[in-house]
């Protein structure tokens, strides 16, 4: 099941790496502008994305409940709730963006670029969020492969977008930065209107009709009781990165640049621990739903133990080419590819911590349990990691180095957290469908090759 899941993220991960690539031909107050933008759009995602949690866990949940009817009520209730949230979210967004650039003092050539892009992709988030719940509510009943190959068609449109886009070509104008928000506005668009196609025809797992749009107000009070915990989750990593990205634009356009492009390596590297998080938690969720928590506990130690694997490994292999990755994004640029090197080795050889997080964290949510999330996101964003990236980088010699090594030791410490709360073993008592009398159980002949028969 990871495997699509995986792939998908691979794919989706190429909007970042080809803007960052294109983006970074355009110089390092350009690769700036798209670094400092990332973490603001990213939170007024995570304001809205706790709903998606809370679909994809219901949907998981009634899955292995046996119910395909209200799989397909939550689905629909879902994509009628993110479709109302995104349009008020971007909207606020694309006003408020001005303020927020001046508020985090952006420089003066960083400024413009930075604005466009932000705007651009404000108006682009109504269809980020339909797709990303598309993908979640696929995720959550086991149907993996369907958003894979639709985001391989898109990024693949992308990829030509692109340089299209931002440098032009006959009757298409030179957009500059701006062209690369346009460009994954244009396919995350043709992403979200495939995804409802697939939805309306009914034939991969989940059915969408005109009737279950109906506002179901019991629902939606449940729906947004469930996710808020996971909107404030995301809402407090991207806060967490918004004040962090304070923080690096106090040293000046070169680290604002390192930390861009050591942000989008972090971003690459997690995705195989991403893929293995969400499998983890569809099948716990599946499984809680069904009432094998026993079962679910070895899904996400499995899970956990491959993450700690495959990002130690990926980890050891940045730590030796962290000079040639960055200067794939940055070429031109010496001063950008040694701070961006020494940013990549410092936080590299944690990552495997992060793999641990990931999975357990998946555990929680998909068992019902958002607070457990949202109470260790609190932790390792403002109780540990902004203080101590603060007083290493402000009060040390350690300067602008001080922030990356916040990142080590806040993957280490929250893996440990997480591990200690997984192994209490409270989740496991948590079934969001015990109101139901009849519970279907999920056995080994159930899951196959996509997730389920």
């Amino acid at each position: 099941m990871a495997v699509p899941i995986i792939l998908a993220n691979v794919l989706q991960t190429a909007y970042q790496l080809t803007d960052a690539f294109w983006v970074g031909r355009l110089g390092a107050s350009a690769v700036a502008a798209v670094s400092i933008s990332f973490p603001v759009t990213f939170l007024v995602i995570a304001m809205g994305s706790g709903l998606g949690i809370a679909g994809a866990t219901l949907s998981a949940q009634y899955m292995g409940a046996g119910k395909q009817e209200m799989v397909n009520h939550v689905a629909a209730q879902t994509m009628l709730m993110v479709f109302l949230t995104s349009v008020v979210l971007g909207t606020a967004g694309y006003l408020i963006a001005p303020h927020l650039l001046h508020w985090m003092g952006v420089d003066g050539n960083v400024y413009r670029d930075a604005l466009a892009f932000m705007r651009v992709s404000f108006v682009g988030i109504i269809f980020v969020f339909l797709f990303a719940m598309f993908q979640a509510l696929m995720r959550g009943i086991g149907q993996t492969t369907v958003p894979l190959f639709i985001v391989l068609g898109t990024v693949l449109l992308n990829i030509v977008l692109d340089p299209l886009f931002i440098f032009g070509w006959g009757p298409i104008a030179e957009q500059g930065v701006r062209g690369a928000a346009l460009a994954t506005l244009s396919t995350q668009g043709i992403a979200a209107l495939l995804g409802m196609w697939v939805f309306v025809r009914g034939q991969n797992g989940i059915k969408l009709q005109l009737r279950d749009f109906k506002p179901d107000f019991p629902y939606i009070k449940r729906a947004f009781l469930l996710g808020a915990p996971g909107s404030v989750e995301l809402s407090t990593r991207a806060l967490g990165l918004i004040v962090l990205s304070f923080l690096v634009a106090s040293f000046g356009t070169v680290t604002i640049a390192s930390y861009g492009v050591g942000a989008n390596v972090l971003q690459f590297v997690m995705i195989p621990a991403m893929g293995l998080s969400m499998a983890v938690s569809t099948l716990v969720g599946q499984n809680i739903g069904a009432g094998n928590a026993a079962r679910a506990q070895k899904i996400a130690i499995l899970g956990a133990a491959w993450g700690f694997a495959i990002l130690s490994a990926v980890g050891v292999i940045a730590y030796f080419i962290a000079p040639q990755i960055v200067a794939f994004f940055v070429p031109d640029d010496p001063e950008v590819i040694a701070h961006g090197a020494e940013f990549i080795r410092v936080m590299c050889l944690a990552w495997g911590g992060l793999g641990i997080q990931l999975c357990m964290v998946a555990t929680f949510r998909a068992s019902g349990n958002l607070l457990i999330s949202m109470v260790i996101a609190l932790l390792s964003q403002w109780v540990l990691q902004f203080p101590l990236a603060y007083i290493l980088s402000k009060h040390t010699p350690l300067e602008a180095n001080g922030i990356w090594w916040s990142f080590p030791v806040m993957h280490i410490v929250m893996a440990i957290v997480a591990m200690g709360w997984f192994m209490h073993g409270g989740w496991k008592q948590t079934r969001l469908t015990d109101e139901d009398r009849q519970v279907s159980k999920v056995t080994e002949e159930t899951i196959v090759e996509d997730g389920l028969r």
